[in-house]
């Protein structure tokens, strides 16, 4: 591999212990968070409510052993591995969802009983506890049956947090790159060997190790791994239990990590925090969670995106910063042309070294990011940098996110290469455009980038409406369906529309339309691609059909 610039590769590879912690300790040994951890909530009024509210610092582990679980939403992405880790912990688990679904399938081919009539009040006779998914409010049938019989209900995350308690819980947190790294990272433990359990809110062939390819793997969104970690410098100490850390009606409040990361702090879920200063606070509570530094405690935030100075303040755990700028603590280098990358850092005051490269499979600055905070926490976990970068040269992406599709033919002649991905956020769909613009350079071969992007939630398009309008400066041509309406109040349904984002667009210079339903959007792109032409669909919410659709022959 040709060597990056020298400020930020100038020696040999670094010791695999590099960014390693001191053992820790047993999680059950663990202080209880500082006092202002667990700071009062001040959700705007008109915010969806919240099942539970953020537990206390001193909440206890979940014991579920020869307990009988009831899960509400456990067709949920993150539900379903859950209710597989409740159950290898010795829980009887059983559930209902609206409807029948493959993860439904899956969980009753492994025994799990689903039922799927939410109307009624009622849960089992033997149920110890309730969980329910972040969609179900307090007001669900099954939830009032619980209250009536005095069965406790948990929220996902508070089962997720308290499920870390006694573990090595590590989360990822950030307004943009959750699934990806957790999915990196959870492959780059497995081919460590560390074996970790895993739970990320999408699906990823290579969640159990990228090396190889995860070849015959099916995507899949959770893994059990050991109750110890397996391998490496930390072998011996409690199992990793890796999961995302949704900012989502403040669930990440709930967890209690010994290793988290930050990977941005921006305006979002508005509807729950009214404004930015109020996202920046939860973070900030979120990272004084983490485990102190003298239990080996790491907070890994951006250098820059994050509001670190504000969400670091009074953390009790070590703190380093990552990023593209040689001020950072670990600085990430990255080739576009030829996607090599490298992390590199400084360790106890000891001069900056390269800690480990790879090359990317995956486009974009933002995913040379994403894996170099996967790299570092491997690191600090344990791993060796030389098998951390095999993994990471290996990874071939998460499903939905920029993942290639593959050609389609036009009945003009001439192909389209075609994308699906998943931002819904002014940034995501920005950052996305530009990789993608970056390394299809479809210009050079007379083609465009078309993109279809459905809005997600009314008051996400409303509040960021005029960041939405400048994001697609890359595109060529942009499709909007209806938005898609989730969590909202009709009223807020009201205030905006599809047609208020095109219109926008067009004021900018935007080529764009709006089209409804998904099968019009399919013929529309088949009578204006062209030879050359890349075709993203973007979104939150169904419109991933679109794609689906636009690849049948």
């Amino acid at each position: 591999m040709t060597p990056a610039p020298s400020h930020t590769l100038a020696t040999p590879e670094a010791p695999a212990n590099a960014l390693a912690l001191a053992r820790t300790p047993a999680p059950e040994a663990r202080q209880p968070a500082p006092e202002h951890a667990a700071m009062p909530r001040t959700t705007p009024e008109h915010a969806t409510p919240s099942l539970c509210p953020a537990p206390p610092a001193d909440v206890p582990p979940l014991d579920v052993a020869a307990k009988a679980v009831y899960m509400i939403g456990i067709g949920g992405c993150g539900m379903s591995g859950l209710a597989r880790m409740l159950r290898a912990r010795g829980a009887a688990v059983s559930g209902s969802d609206m409807t029948p679904s493959d993860a439904t399938d899956a969980l009753m081919a492994e025994g799990v009983a689903v039922g799927f009539d939410q109307s009624r009040a009622w849960i089992p006779d033997d149920t110890a506890l309730v969980v329910a998914s972040a969609a179900v409010r307090p007001e669900h049938p099954q939830v009032r049956a619980a209250a009536a019989r005095g069965v406790p209900v948990l929220s996902y995350a508070q089962a997720l947090g308290r499920s870390m308690i006694g573990r090595t819980g590590v989360a990822i947190a950030g307004t943009h790159g959750k699934s990806t790294t957790t999915a990196m990272l959870s492959a780059v433990l497995c081919d460590a060997g560390i074996d970790p359990t895993v739970i990320v809110g999408a699906t990823c062939a290579q969640l159990g190790g990228a090396v190889g390819g995860g070849a015959g793997a099916a995507p899949a969104g959770f893994r059990l791994g050991a109750e110890r970690i397996a391998a490496g410098s930390m072998r011996g100490a409690p199992g990793v239990v890796l999961a995302e850390a949704c900012e989502f009606n403040r669930s990440f409040l709930n967890f209690r990590p010994s290793l988290a990361a930050i990977n941005a702090v921006e305006a979002d879920h508005l509807d729950i925090y009214g404004t930015l200063d109020e996202v920046v606070r939860a973070f900030g509570q979120f990272a004084r969670l983490v485990a102190p530094a003298h239990e080996g405690g790491l907070l890994i935030i951006a250098h820059q995106g994050a509001h670190r100075r504000e969400v670091t303040a009074g953390v009790g755990a070590r703190v380093l910063t990552i990023g593209a700028s040689s001020a950072a603590d670990l600085t990430v280098w990255h080739d576009p042309a030829t996607g090599r990358c490298a992390l590199s850092g400084s360790h106890d005051g000891a001069p900056r070294r390269t800690l480990c490269q790879w090359t990317a499979q995956m486009p974009g600055e933002h995913n040379a990011t994403n894996a170099a905070t996967a790299a570092a926490l491997a690191l600090a976990l344990g791993a060796d940098a030389e098998v951390v970068g095999r993994s990471l040269s290996a990874f071939a992406g998460v499903d939905r996110r920029c993942q290639f599709l593959g050609e389609q033919r036009l009945a003009s002649g001439g192909s389209v290469r075609v994308y699906d991905d998943y931002g819904h956020h002014p940034t995501e769909v920005d950052t996305t455009l530009r990789a993608l613009r970056r390394a299809e350079s479809p210009e050079s071969r007379g083609g465009r980038i078309v993109c279809v992007f459905q809005p997600h939630q009314h008051s996400r398009t409303r509040h960021l409406l005029e960041e939405f309008a400048r994001s697609f400066e890359a595109a060529d041509v942009v499709i909007v369906p209806h938005i898609y309406f989730v969590r909202d109040s009709q009223e807020e349904r009201s205030l905006v529309s599809a047609a208020d984002l095109v219109d926008r667009l067009r004021q900018r210079g935007v080529r764009a339309m709006h089209l409804y339903p998904f099968e019009a959007i399919v013929e529309q792109l088949r009578a204006v691609c062209r030879d050359g032409d890349v075709v993203v669909v973007m979104g939150a919410g169904p419109v991933y059909q679109v794609a689906r659709g636009f690849m049948q022959p």
